[in-house]
């Protein structure tokens, strides 16, 4: 049991260093140079069961993805490439992602029952070893076809459908975006104020984004006054959950706030667990939205 917090403070550590690393160099992992990527700008899947990735593992696979210059952003275990009649080429690095869940241990559920309880819980994290599918051979070619992404202008139009679909109070006009979580509506200035219109859907998609954070629907802690940390928090999962939502639509994620960047390095600075519940957090904003959009691709 001991071994097993070691190893899941040692995983917890390990990631959230990578990401204050970047974040330290002026890199957002969840905003990635896709022009100059090999790949298309999609969200990561696993190429044997076309499960998409998420959470803190978004993260992971897109910054490997773009560093090694991977032409596709799909991704097998070791016995999966094995099970598909190929396997990975000798030399070739995995990259670690984390699978969280939670259970309740064989004692913890009789004793809950015998006091008529509820039983506990007990969170666990443990780290798998994935291969692009770049890094294999003898894979069938289905695995290997290129992941072409929707053509802009349908991207543009199912992002109009999911905003429409959402039923969100949608006020347009005015010189700031924000969204109230008082009045439980989201303002975004008109297209004509931004100088690409695709900059009005990533900035409409952020707010909807803290949108699904009201207590009727996600139910988020959204009292943070500007400056606090709990303000820092909800922008770091509004953030990361327009940039999920825009990958899976098949626009390039941009960042909205870098101005925030000081306080999320506060917040992951002291709590190592902190950007794995906010990336948590966004990949359920994230599949909130896409719902609206018959879900994504």
């Amino acid at each position: 049991m001991r071994a097993e917090r070691q190893e899941r403070a040692s995983l917890y550590t390990e990631v959230t260093s990578r990401i204050i690393a970047e974040l330290e160099e002026g890199r957002l992992p969840w905003v990635q140079p896709w022009d100059s990527a090999a790949c298309g700008c999609t969200m990561p899947q696993n190429a044997g069961t076309a499960r998409r990735y998420s959470g803190i593992n978004v993260l992971l696979l897109w910054a490997e993805g773009i560093a090694k210059g991977y032409a596709s952003q799909r991704w097998l275990t070791y016995r999966q490439a094995e099970a598909a009649g190929g396997n990975v080429r000798r030399g070739e690095k995995g990259t670690v992602i984390c699978y969280a869940d939670r259970f309740t241990p064989k004692t913890e559920a009789e004793a809950a029952r015998g006091e008529d309880r509820e039983a506990r819980q007990v969170a666990f994290l443990k780290r798998f070893v994935v291969f692009n599918v770049d890094q294999c051979e003898g894979l069938p070619e289905d695995f290997d076809a290129p992941m072409v992404g929707p053509d802009p202008v349908l991207a543009i139009a199912e992002a109009d459908a999911l905003i429409a679909a959402s039923g969100a109070r949608f006020q347009i006009g005015g010189g700031e975006a924000f969204y109230s979580p008082s009045h439980d509506f989201v303002q975004v200035p008109p297209q004509a104020a931004f100088h690409e219109p695709v900059n009005w859907y990533r900035t409409a998609l952020h707010e909807l984004g803290h949108w699904t954070g009201h207590g009727s629907r996600l139910g988020r802690d959204q009292k943070g006054a500007f400056g606090s940390e709990a303000y820092a928090k909800e922008e770091l999962v509004a953030e990361m959950a327009a940039a999920f939502t825009c990958a899976s639509l098949g626009i390039a994620p941009t960042v909205r706030h870098t101005d925030y960047i000081a306080s999320w390095l506060s917040v992951l600075r002291d709590d190592d667990k902190a950007i794995f519940r906010a990336a948590s957090q966004a990949s359920k904003a994230s599949d909130y939205l896409i719902a609206f959009a018959g879900g994504g691709r």
